[in-house]
């Protein structure tokens, strides 16, 4: 199924803990210390792909 052109990408903490290369327990940090959005579907979370953009473009910085 095709997702509509401007809906939301979700995506799960395991999802976001790969693409960071972090744990999924640092990624619950950042949610519960509130740097990063999430929505609670159920016992899990949910987070933007656009909100793990802007949290990853936020803390970057240049080498040099």
């Amino acid at each position: 199924m095709a997702q509509p052109e401007g809906a939301a990408r979700f995506m799960t903490v395991a999802e976001v803990a790969t693409l960071m290369r972090v744990s999924t327990m640092t990624v619950y940090r950042l949610i519960k210390a509130g740097d990063i959005p999430a929505v609670r579907v159920g016992k899990s979370y949910r987070l933007r792909e656009d909100d793990v953009d802007g949290f990853l473009a936020s803390r970057y910085t240049q080498a040099g």
